[in-house]
């Protein structure tokens, strides 16, 4: 089916995506103008990785407070232009973010961002359960790297079940933002308080 110039920049003012991308979705959708949008969602990281390189220097730093003052949260949020950070979707994606680090309590933002020391020792205690466990040292390597993929879904924030719908990741939520938007968003840091723990 030939996909029209008018359906590819509806499609794109509709999602942010580019032209390219908008055509290559409705190609695969058959013109099915929602089919084209959950392609593009799919895609929503291969959409960021286009972008990386690319300045995010705008954003916002937003705080949640949960449970009577018991838990705060402070995360910066950030992607390339003021309008973008200005808009309620920008907002509320980053109000989600905060309430999903004080429910979630990640310690990372990504799996990039877990310092070595910490997963050589995750690593040496995922061994030594893989080992008393009575497992053939010549698997033993396998079975740890897959668990240490259950240490990365605990403990970094992207790849944490989001908290309003477990079958989906927060990185979902930041490539749908990023699919909206148009814009590279990055989640730069965080930090979460807990009353009477440093």
């Amino acid at each position: 089916m030939a996909v029209t110039a008018e359906q590819v920049k509806a499609l794109r003012d509709k999602t942010g995506a580019g032209m390219m991308d908008c055509k290559r979705a409705l190609t695969e959708a058959n013109g099915d103008v929602e089919e084209a949008i959950a392609l593009l969602r799919k895609r929503g990281i291969a959409v960021m990785g286009a972008r990386e390189g690319r300045a995010t220097n705008e954003g916002l730093v937003t705080s949640y407070i949960h449970g009577n003052g018991k838990i705060g949260v402070l995360v910066e949020v950030n992607c390339e232009s003021d309008f973008v950070a200005r808009t309620d979707d920008f907002r509320a994606f980053a109000k989600e973010i905060a309430m999903q680090i004080a429910a979630a309590a990640p310690e990372y933002v990504a799996r990039e961002d877990v310092p070595a020391e910490a997963l050589d020792r995750e690593r040496e205690i995922l061994t030594e359960q893989a080992k008393a466990e009575g497992k053939p040292d010549h698997i033993v390597a396998k079975i740890v790297e897959g668990r240490l993929g259950k240490f990365y879904e605990q403990h970094c924030l992207l790849e944490q079940a989001y908290i309003r719908d477990d079958k989906r990741k927060v990185s979902d939520l930041l490539a749908d933002i990023v699919a909206n938007t148009g814009e590279l968003i990055s989640v730069r840091r965080f930090c979460r308080f807990v009353l009477g723990r440093d």
